[in-house]
């Protein structure tokens, strides 16, 4: 659902931005909650903050995800006939036992096997993610099921005869109006059911998890230990934070010249050309293939990359110009250390 150029949505679909955002400020979730509690225990829908991550991006205070909520957007995530085909759904390409990544595709595959042109990550953690797409396009949560919906090469339905169809099937009125109090279904109250589904996809009880928070079943090995120090010294400038990213924007050297301008189709910088979104490293045993473009099928590939495979170009990320030196004693480390972010609690987790 975040793998697409945003730029052809920005230039065909700019007018649906007021009239959603106008819809959205009026609905509310807050007179929905009465049946909720307040606590995770009896409560597997609610939003729980992580004692060690930092504070969301989405304002889940004032829009808390329900019960109610929740299952129509995990419904929506599975609705084919959101799709022109109806054969494609958001979880063909987010898979949750590969962390909601596409566990199949480099390139995302959409409606009569159209190819798109970037990979589909994973969708761990968005509540607290700033801007989605590889480009930084979109920098709502609410507005990223809309491009998906629209894309050519994913779901090619537009928006309008989308909300036209889940009108025409009887099973959504009362999931509607019981999540919002609505009648009919508006752009607003499915985005913001999207949103509800989404916001709940937290992975924050890997093994690293357990270590750092100095939890049981979070003992590291020595390898292990080697491994996160070699991470710190190397990789860390990037993937910080627990959420093993900076999301920042930036060339880290798959090529001289580009093909796809990353970054630079949403600004229009040259300075900005071949620049992709950090991505978290969590699960990241569980993502494959990686790069913007899955071009690389395997984490060994990746550190290749990184030590000897660094192309040089004018945007090339300052950090990567004279490559990562790593020893490979440091790389089989490093490598036993990323398996300790694999969340298999997340993973597993039956109310996704």
């Amino acid at each position: 659902m975040i793998h697409s150029d945003f730029s052809a949505y920005a230039k065909t679909h700019l007018k649906w931005v007021g009239v959603l955002m106008f819809g959205i400020a009026l609905s509310s979730t807050s007179a929905c909650n009465s049946d909720d509690s307040l606590t995770p225990a009896t409560n597997p829908y609610l939003f729980v903050q992580p004692t060690h991550f930092p504070p969301p991006t989405y304002d889940i205070e004032n829009e808390p995800i329900t019960k109610a909520g929740f299952v129509l957007g995990e419904k929506l995530f599975g609705e084919t006939r959101l799709s022109r085909t109806n054969d494609v759904a958001c979880e063909n390409c987010h898979a949750q036992a590969t962390a909601f990544a596409d566990p199949q595709h480099g390139l995302s595959i959409g409606v009569e096997n159209r190819i798109g042109s970037r990979n589909a990550p994973d969708l761990a953690n968005l509540a607290f993610t700033k801007e989605f797409m590889w480009d930084g396009g979109i920098s709502h949560l609410d507005f990223v099921p809309t491009n998906a919906i629209i894309s050519f090469h994913e779901m090619d339905l537009p928006l309008e005869e989308a909300i036209a169809r889940l009108n025409s099937f009887p099973e959504y009125e009362p999931l509607f109006k019981e999540a919002f109090g609505a009648d009919t279904v508006t752009s607003a109250f499915m985005l913001k059911a999207f949103s509800q589904y989404m916001l709940r996809l937290v992975s924050a009880n890997s093994k690293y998890d357990k270590y750092i928070l100095g939890l049981e079943g979070g003992t590291f090995s020595e390898a292990e230990v080697r491994g996160l120090d070699a991470f710190r010294q190397n990789c860390s400038s990037c993937h910080s934070g627990e959420l093993f990213t900076d999301q920042t924007f930036r060339n880290n050297g798959l090529d001289a010249t580009f093909r796809d301008l990353g970054r630079a189709d949403i600004t229009e910088l040259s300075s900005d050309e071949g620049k992709f979104r950090v991505p978290s490293l969590r699960n990241l045993a569980r993502t494959a293939p990686y790069m913007h473009d899955g071009r690389f099928e395997s984490v060994d590939e990746v550190l290749k990359h990184y030590r000897s495979g660094i192309q040089q170009s004018t945007t090339l990320d300052p950090s990567l110009r004279n490559s990562i030196q790593l020893t490979d004693a440091e790389v089989e480390d490093l490598k036993v250390f990323l398996l300790t972010l694999t969340d298999w609690d997340f993973l597993r987790e039956e109310i996704f």
